[in-house]
């Protein structure tokens, strides 16, 4: 016997606990893909202020100035 009502038959086999693993399984994707968007702003961050140490740093050896 099956037994299909309007609104579950998209849900027609598949489990709860099917529903609440793909549930957890986004989640962890979002929370993953956000620390790599932090990461990836430290580290765009970090480079200029390589990049500008090491242009100021050049100029400096240029002048003369030591500092």
């Amino acid at each position: 016997m099956s037994s299909t009502s309007g609104g579950l038959f998209l849900l027609n086999g598949l489990s709860v606990f099917g529903v609440l693993l793909w549930l957890a399984t986004l989640g962890m994707g979002l929370y993953a893909f956000v620390l790599f968007v932090k990461l990836a702003r430290r580290g765009i961050t970090a480079l200029d202020l390589y990049i500008y140490d090491k242009t100021i740093g050049n100029n400096r050896s240029r002048n003369g100035d030591g500092l």
